[in-house]
């Protein structure tokens, strides 16, 4: 047995996942997939196969963006909301960040109360956009989406078009989810001819 404080970061990994399940515990690591225990009593992985969608915004907003993750969520894809997501004692900014990092979109959901509000909103956008920066030049990953009648950032309006899910919110939530269909499976095309 390791004397504690001298097992490697990837044997204390396991260990805990092994002590969760143990305990009838099912372990998600975002980003990977879900760990549980068969009920032939062997370990059961299921990735995560949803495209991820990390969800931005404004306190203000919580019940247009529960209405929108909920949406995504019943159009099969894997919206992240950190009220959902983030467990008690977690070191909550960096929780956010390693989300935004392994998302496969960014939606920022701009709005009235958002655009001028100083605080984490921002620090996600910008966030978001220095990630954007690292994957290829053609692939969407930040997508801006107004709640309502509001001003896109100029750093941002003047790069990427948005998503209005205003004045008619099943028009736009259609778009989105074209733009969202078609990025993956345009992905999914490149991701084949590489491997071949």
């Amino acid at each position: 047995m390791t004397a504690p404080g001298s097992e490697s970061a990837e044997e204390l990994l396991a260990r805990v996942v092994r002590q969760c399940i143990r305990q009838g515990a099912q372990v998600n690591i975002d980003g990977l997939g879900t760990f549980t225990r068969a009920p032939n009593g062997h370990l059961d992985f299921r990735a995560h196969s949803l495209p991820r969608i990390f969800v931005a915004y404004v306190e203000e907003d919580l019940a247009h963006v529960r209405r929108l993750v909920t949406s995504l969520r019943s159009r099969r894809f894997d919206a992240w909301l950190d009220k959902n997501r983030l467990l008690p004692g977690q070191n909550w900014p960096r929780s956010i960040e390693a989300a935004i990092e392994s998302a496969d979109f960014f939606i920022g959901c701009f709005s009235r109360q958002s655009v001028s509000k100083r605080g984490t909103f921002q620090g996600e956008l910008r966030f978001a956009l220095e990630c954007a920066r690292r994957i290829p030049i053609d692939d969407v990953f930040f997508i801006p989406v107004r709640l309502d009648q509001c001003e896109i950032p100029t750093r941002i309006r003047r790069d990427t078009q948005y998503v209005d899910l205003f004045p008619d919110w099943d028009v736009g939530l259609s778009k989105l989810e074209r733009v969202l269909r078609f990025e993956m499976s345009r992905r999914n095309r490149r991701n084949l001819r590489l491997v071949c």
